[in-house]
């Protein structure tokens, strides 16, 4: 494991201890819900099992064709804020 890893895996960590992970994952699902995002996933995933067919799609199909543009439609808002506040709960919390 290099040293990013284990950095990446230590800050991880630390997230799930402090429940501050769970706490971020809620304001991104809260944020996502608010601008839309969530709204414009489900049509796209209907889009892509009515070209495909229903019959025709598994989940996993469903999850490859669909993650690039749920990533892409995620507002740079949203992206920054949470930046922002797991630097504050990295700044708050330096002993990693």
């Amino acid at each position: 494991m290099n040293k990013d890893s284990q950095m990446r895996a230590a800050i991880n960590q630390k997230l799930i201890e402090m429940g501050e992970r769970e706490r971020l994952k809620e304001l991104l699902r809260t944020k996502l819900v608010e601008c839309g995002w969530k709204d414009q996933m489900k049509a796209h995933c209907k889009d892509v099992i009515r070209e495909k067919g229903l019959e025709h799609v598994t989940v996993e199909d469903l999850v490859t064709e669909v993650t690039p543009k749920g990533r892409a439609l995620v507002p740079d808002s949203v992206k920054k804020e949470l930046l922002q506040r797991i630097r504050a709960f990295l700044a708050q919390h330096a002993t990693l």
